[in-house]
């Protein structure tokens, strides 16, 4: 049997990684993102404990969807893998996957509060109030299963006293679901000091999602508008 080339992936997910560090998502070892290709059932995930800035597409770590076993590596994949596999196994429409501990979106973490829906920027990439989730621990599917019971349409959640995970139709997607959380969290978080932020009503975000999602862009980006 013909063995699946994952080169393009593992260059994306590579690239998607090292961009966590460079946009100021992730410090350290913190964080992750990974990459699913659907067709050959295998995802291609950040090796646990390297440098951001020695990456290389050779360091991605290719682990089979269904059984959750490495197949190419020689490193260990990121300990959010279970993660990573649950949400995978769990939602269709998904094939790329960041985990960050970005500040401010971290910061409505710790206080268990959801971003609300009060910029045209959430409504345009989220469509809803970005929901936080409650503490769960780290054990089996724990966090998966968080997630899905808490999550709405918006690419992205945070969990109580962790972080933020978001997802995409692609890696690259992910990031930007990550990129736009921190952004849109800092933003909320100086006009908290300011006063209490106006909710844009719900038929009005919809105006806002819809025209983002649909007639915006030049089209063959999915995921990626800006």
């Amino acid at each position: 049997m013909t063995q699946p080339n994952l080169a393009d992936l593992r260059e994306e997910v590579c690239y998607v990684n090292r961009m966590l560090s460079l946009a100021g998502l992730v410090t350290m070892h913190s964080g992750n993102a990974s990459g699913l290709d659907r067709r050959s059932g295998r995802l291609v995930i950040k090796p646990s404990g390297v440098d951001y800035d020695r990456l290389t597409p050779a360091d991605m770590v290719e682990v089979d969807l269904e059984t959750g076993r490495v197949l190419d590596s020689r490193l260990r994949p990121s300990v959010d893998l279970v993660h990573h596999l649950f949400l995978y196994r769990n939602l269709a429409e998904v094939a790329g996957i960041v985990h960050t501990h970005s500040n401010y979106a971290t910061a409505f973490a710790a206080v268990g509060r959801p971003i609300p829906l009060c910029l045209t920027a959430i409504a345009d990439e989220f469509g809803v109030e970005i929901p936080c989730g409650p503490y769960v621990d780290n054990e089996v599917d724990h966090i998966g299963r968080a997630i899905l019971k808490h999550r709405n349409r918006a690419p992205a959640i945070l969990l109580g006293n962790h972080g933020v995970f978001a997802w995409g139709p692609s890696a690259r997607a992910a990031l930007k679901a990550a990129v736009m959380t921190e952004d849109v969290a800092k933003t909320v978080h100086l006009a908290l000091q300011l006063g209490s932020p106006a909710a844009i009503p719900p038929a009005e975000a919809e105006k806002w999602y819809h025209r983002y999602h649909n007639t915006y862009g030049q089209g063959g980006d999915e995921g990626l508008r800006g």
